[in-house]
């Protein structure tokens, strides 16, 4: 009986072959789209779910309460892994680990650049990155030590065997000895790093580290697997006060998080993590579902429209003694066969497309066509898509009478006419809203990418501070600066895209002594203004002509408001111990993502600070001049470091990262889903076109024109289409403003977004119905006369 099943579907998609193609593209679109999203999805929920201490893994963050605001981060102290282990009994290991970064590593003749941080002792036991050559209970512990990747270890020494116990030169000064090699970082890791150097060597070299005043690095437990981490929570709650005094209207606690959540829940509210990227992998889920909902609703409408071909048939059936289940049983079946080429067809598409897709997402996914899974999760994809997509068509079918359809009187209620415009209307609300908000992401990223900044990013080159520079940019610059192409430079402790150092003891006049305030703060060198093209609100950059600059500072506006000075130039600003003049107000500038609001920045003079970023104003249309000048000039005064540089537009544009592959994904899918809701169209302007044949034969003999044949026929089709948009415009105005809420600098919901995406929908509904409607008004009426 199957088989008679399967040949009754074959039979049905070659004798209606336009039909077919349009529910199997349709379908397999929307299966496509949902395993693209389903392997996205499942890719973003295993990053860190690897780690075999998984369960036990937890990052510590902080809590600071101050003026009634509370904050949170994962900054914390240096000191703070050493002294929880030994404090907590429930902590089985700990481990600290500074943020990575780029530095420059030199074993025989070769030179690289490699990213690396410092961790603790208890790293390797505690995180699953094999160590393959060397003892991890010791790899992290004596001074000097560093520990390789199998892709450096390879690179400079030939194998991991090899490199142990070899010496190599960290950033052009220090010797330091191989102690292991652990496997490359698996790609679902967050936290990537070529090179870990051990936390004694971090602390020596970083004396602030040693104190509880800064906080910067991050701090991981692993728990016993007998610890409750509720009672652990509460123990370390309190544990800064056991180094340090209370202050007036200040409060510091600690909290833990399971690492693995960290990844998708790592944004902060009310001082505890809430949010973060799980709110995209929720949204692309939702938006899967849509699009296969989607596609099911455009097999259920073209499945009816062609029910009037095949009413005969299941008359026939019925007379002949088949039961309604059988008739259920054959049709959903035909469903599933459906389902099934469509999803070999989705499959095809997915391996197609798919390498386009991990270039869009900066994934490595693959069709895991090795695991059990797999199979498992497609069967139920195609069991459920085909019975959702043919249970109604089914029933629908099966339910009808046999004595009507025989007699040629099949008519169909108004309730399954209502049924299948509002099946459309639902299609069409889904698509308006994806294009909606499509459109306002698109618009708040290219916000985000134009807007005026406060300073100058183009012609902005950043350069690294490093090797030879610490003690040479005094020569660099004064040569630099006669090169073509080159207007001016300076330097900074952080570049200008992301200052996020900042101070708790900056003092003013009038400030009361128990208030709490972090103030952000950037050192910097002479012509800082000059060459970011800062607008002065009053008084003067810094200046060697000055010989007292060393005890001023400049602040920005939020700063000079915060401080309540009226007139700012002249007035004291404490920097811990020390007095500082202010000699200049710059106008406030963004120096972080505009999801937050610009922070009072106080800015300080130090030619001497070694460590940090050359600023590189070039002239315009000089840049490659410029930078092939500046090549020549770091390989003779630093010959032993790489040249690079980075584009300031280049380093702001990554803060938008992941709001740009939003706005992508957004913009493809909500393409999709038009596409396949004008083919839900299309199948109900077929079906409405073949139940209304002989009306339009009668009305063209009456004189009728073709013309108001298609203006009758789309009018009726546009209906459902102007009704998703009533519903659509309101959740997708929700949707947006929830969107925009994250930014303290956002677009505005205009008005003509919704206008143009509802004329746009109209436009594209009205495209799709032409072409059926067209069609039957130029049809012979001799011949819908003639038809039964």
């Amino acid at each position: 009986m199957i088989a008679n099943y399967f040949k009754i579907a074959w039979r049905n998609i070659r004798r209606n072959k336009a039909f077919s193609l349009i529910n199997i593209l349709g379908l397999s679109l929307g299966m496509s789209s949902s395993i693209l999203i389903i392997l996205w999805v499942m890719d973003e929920k295993s990053i860190d779910r690897f780690h075999a201490n998984d369960k036990y893994l937890f990052q510590v963050y902080q809590r600071n309460t101050h003026d009634g605001i509370i904050d949170a981060s994962y900054l914390t102290q240096g000191l703070l892994a050493l002294e929880l282990k030994k404090a907590v009994p429930e902590i089985q290991n700990s481990s600290s680990l500074d943020p990575t970064r780029t530095y420059n590593i030199e074993a025989g003749n070769k030179i690289n650049k490699a990213d690396g941080a410092s961790a603790g002792a208890d790293f390797f036991k505690m995180f699953s990155y094999p160590v393959i050559a060397g003892n991890p209970e010791s790899a992290l512990t004596e001074p000097g030590g560093i520990a390789l990747s199998r892709k450096l270890a390879e690179q400079f020494f030939g194998s991991p065997e090899k490199a142990i116990g070899k010496s190599l030169k960290f950033e052009n000064k220090e010797s330091l000895m191989v102690t292991a090699v652990f496997e490359n970082v698996p790609a679902n890791s967050s936290v990537k790093f070529d090179f870990l150097r051990t936390w004694v060597d971090f602390l020596k070299t970083n004396p602030w580290a040693n104190t509880w005043g800064s906080a910067d690095p991050a701090t991981f437990l692993q728990l016993r697997k007998d610890a409750d981490p509720k009672v652990v929570e509460s123990k370390i709650k309190d544990f800064f006060y056991n180094y340090q005094q209370k202050e007036k209207g200040i409060t510091v606690e600690y909290g833990i998080q399971p690492y693995g959540e960290k990844y998708l829940h790592s944004n902060f509210s009310d001082g505890k993590p809430d949010g973060g990227r799980v709110g995209y992998v929720r949204l692309f889920s939702i938006v899967a579902i849509f699009i296969l909902a989607i596609a099911c609703i455009n097999f259920m409408n073209l499945a009816t429209a062609r029910s009037t071909k095949r009413a005969r048939e299941v008359g026939v059936r019925k007379v002949m003694g088949a039961e309604k289940s059988a008739l259920v049983s054959q049709f959903v079946g035909e469903a599933i066969f459906l389902a099934f080429l469509s999803l070999i067809a989705g499959l095809l598409i997915v391996m197609i497309f798919l390498p386009t897709f991990n270039t869009l997402t900066g994934k490595q996914l693959h069709l895991p066509v090795n695991s059990p899974v797999f199979y498992v999760a497609m069967l139920a994809l195609l069991v459920i898509t085909g019975f959702v997509s043919g249970s109604y068509p089914a029933f629908f079918m099966a339910s009808l009478n046999p004595v009507r359809v025989l007699k040629g009187t099949l008519k169909f209620s108004w309730t399954s006419l209502l049924l299948r415009k509002g099946l459309v209307v639902f299609q069409f609300s889904l698509s308006v809203i994806l294009m909606i908000c499509m459109v306002v992401i698109y618009r708040q990223v290219q916000f985000a990418q134009t807007k005026n900044l406060g300073y100058d990013r183009q012609n902005l080159l950043y350069l690294p501070i490093e090797g030879d520079l610490l003690d040479k940019y005094d020569v660099f610059k004064q040569e630099a600066s006669q090169l073509p192409g080159i207007l001016s430079i300076s330097k900074t402790r952080e570049s200008p895209t992301v200052i996020g150092h900042s101070k708790d003891d900056i003092g003013w006049e009038g400030k009361d002594p128990g208030e709490f305030n972090s103030i952000s703060d950037a050192v910097v060198g002479y012509d800082y203004v000059k060459t970011l093209q800062l607008q002065i609100a009053e008084g003067r950059d810094f200046s060697p002509a000055f010989g007292a600059d060393s005890a001023a500072t400049i602040v920005n506006e939020s700063a000079a408001k915060k401080m309540g000075y009226d007139h700012p130039l002249g007035k004291p600003v404490f920097w811990g111990n020390e007095r500082k003049t202010i000699i200049a107000v710059v106008k406030d500038f963004h120096f972080n993502s505009i999801h937050e609001k610009i922070a009072p920045l106080v800015i300080r003079l130090n030619e001497k600070q070694k460590y940090g970023t050359i600023l590189v104003r070039t002239e315009a249309g000089k840049t490659s001049q410029a930078i092939s000048g500046l090549e020549r000039l770091s390989k003779s005064l630093n010959p032993g470091i790489p040249f690079t540089y980075q584009f300031s537009d280049e380093a702001y544009g990554a803060l938008y990262k992941s709001e740009q592959l939003v706005s992508k994904l957004t913009n493809i899918f909500a393409f999709l889903a038009i596409l396949i809701s004008c083919l839900g169209l299309f199948g109900l302007a077929t079906f409405t076109a073949q139940q209304r044949f002989k009306e339009i034969g009668v009305r063209k003999t009456l004189g009728a024109s073709s013309f108001n044949i298609v203006k009758l026929l789309s009018g009726n089709f546009l209906q459902p289409v102007f009704l998703s948009m009533l519903i659509a415009f309101p959740v997708a105005w929700w949707l947006g403003s929830l969107w925009l809420s994250d930014y303290s600098y956002k677009t505005g919901l205009d008005w003509w977004i919704f206008a143009a995406c509802g004329l746009l929908t109209i436009v594209i509904a009205l495209a799709t119905v032409s072409f059926q409607s067209l069609r039957a008004a130029g049809i012979n009426p001799v011949e819908s006369l003639r038809s039964e």
